[in-house]
């Protein structure tokens, strides 16, 4: 650690050279700057700069380094262990860098370093394209990439990381790499769910596909049909085109117009039936759904980019998460599912999520560090309340969740979904001989391990 003297000398001349703001604690706005989605992360790093370019980038990183402290990455600040931010570091903060470029001939945008989900979706759709994103506009496409990238289309276009062409980056020297599949490809292979381990992502090339068409069926249910709503829901999954995707849920019954009064703040079972297509069709696809008795019915064509907003969780609450991948669903494993919803925190946001895999998931890459590619669904509990009284028996039963499940469990996961569960998950999440080769390459590009707030892989 540097001597006050050269700290504060580092600091000045930070504050100086970067085009972008720099916060200290103290400084007005640093409590506002420091402040990340996950309220129960509460951090106070030495130094915020907030940059607007790659050279204010690279100037970080060098005062970083100077001063020997470590360096957590701010996208969208979506991390549910609190990974954009850090105690005593630095924290490059990319919120500034948000452009996105999209070139519909070649089918590609080029998306800056701190773009949100929705910065994306929203330059994307008036050309008929998209690509798969995060279930929230608020999500940084950055730390979303790199981490594997799962969302409504990945069924049909892929994960994520399945359609990283090119990535501008910024190593723990201050040096500027580029990688793509002829430049650096082994650093290019390590970016395909190795997360930040490697560097500064500025900006990214990702591919896109035809969208002229989005359709969504939103249902709700008491919660004594959820059984065989799962059930049927998973059938219409199997017997439908790799376009369906969406997820089964059960959920608090939210204050909204389309919820009858006297279900509010009360126990509910939902579906999300989302199609990559016209409404006609979505129809014929959820018929055996709307069959079944239910409480709230929202069929329809809606813009890609509305549907990537409609479940945004507010910032400022507190959130605990988790998954497990599962080789099925069969009726044994519904029937434990559906009973842990007993104990889901109600009334708070909390929804426990079922989502389907398979398709173009399936049938990705099989070279990249993404282990949970053979999974057929996803259980992801997800806790989101307010009140820190509730912090037991809502990390509980994110907990107990897990437990229900493991006789299902694939042991993969995708680590954009799960916290800091230790290094064991760490290489659920990539694959064990994946993991050799990552600690190989992080020993090349980072070897003090400068990136390590993260889902980290240790230098060999």
């Amino acid at each position: 650690m540097a001597s006050p003297s050269k700290a504060g000398a580092a600091l000045t001349a930070l504050r100086e050279d970067l085009t972008g703001d720099v916060f200290a604690p103290g400084d007005p706005g640093y409590d506002e700057a420091r402040t990340v989605f996950n309220a129960m992360i509460d951090r106070r790093p030495a130094v915020i700069a907030q940059c607007v370019d790659e050279d204010d980038v690279v100037r970080a990183v060098r005062c970083a380094r100077d001063l020997d402290l470590p360096i957590a990455v701010r996208g969208g600040g979506h991390s549910v262990a609190g990974m954009a931010s850090n105690d005593g570091g630095l924290v490059v903060d990319l919120r500034h860098m948000r452009a996105v470029t999209v070139d519909p001939a070649a089918r590609a945008a080029r998306v800056a370093g701190g773009a949100t989900m929705s910065d994306l979706d929203r330059t994307c759709q008036p050309h008929g394209l998209a690509t798969t994103g995060g279930r929230a506009s608020t999500t940084g496409v950055g730390g979303f990439v790199l981490g594997g990238g799962s969302g409504w289309l990945d069924r049909c276009c892929g994960l994520a990381v399945d359609n990283l062409l090119d990535v501008e980056l910024v190593t723990a020297d201050g040096t500027r790499v580029h990688a793509n599949a002829e430049d650096n490809p082994d650093l290019f292979w390590a970016l395909h769910g190795g997360g930040g381990n490697f560097g500064i992502a500025t900006a990214l090339t990702l591919r896109l596909h035809e969208l002229p068409e989005f359709s969504i069926a939103l249902l709700l249910y008491l919660p004594e049909f959820g059984p065989e709503v799962v059930r049927t829901y998973r059938d219409v999954i199997a017997a439908g085109p790799d376009e369906a995707s969406g997820g089964v849920l059960y959920l608090t019954g939210p204050p909204e117009e389309f919820v009858p009064p006297d279900l509010v703040g009360t126990l509910l079972c939902g579906v999300l039936l989302t199609y990559a297509g016209g409404e006609a069709d979505l129809r014929k696809l959820a018929e055996p759904l709307l069959a079944l008795p239910h409480v709230t019915e929202i069929v329809g064509a809606m813009p890609y980019a509305d549907v990537q907003c409609m479940i945004d969780d507010p910032p400022g609450m507190r959130n605990h998460w988790s998954a497990e991948y599962l080789t099925g669903a069969p009726d044994d494993f519904v029937d434990v599912y559906c009973a842990r919803a007993d104990s889901l925190p109600v009334p708070t946001g909390s929804q426990q999520v079922l989502l389907p895999l398979g398709g173009a998931i399936a049938g990705g890459p099989r070279e990249f560090p993404v282990p949970y590619r053979d999974a057929a669904w996803a259980v992801h509990p997800f806790g989101i309340w307010e009140d820190p009284a509730d912090d037991e028996r809502c990390v509980q039963w994110v907990r107990d969740m897990r437990a229900d499940v493991q006789p299902w469990s694939t042991g993969a996961v995708y680590l954009n979904f799960i916290g800091d569960e230790g290094a064991d998950r760490v290489v659920a999440g990539v694959g064990a001989e994946n993991t050799r080769r990552l600690a190989e390459l992080k020993r090349r590009y980072d070897p003090d391990n400068v990136f390590r707030f993260n889902h980290n892989i240790r230098p060999a």
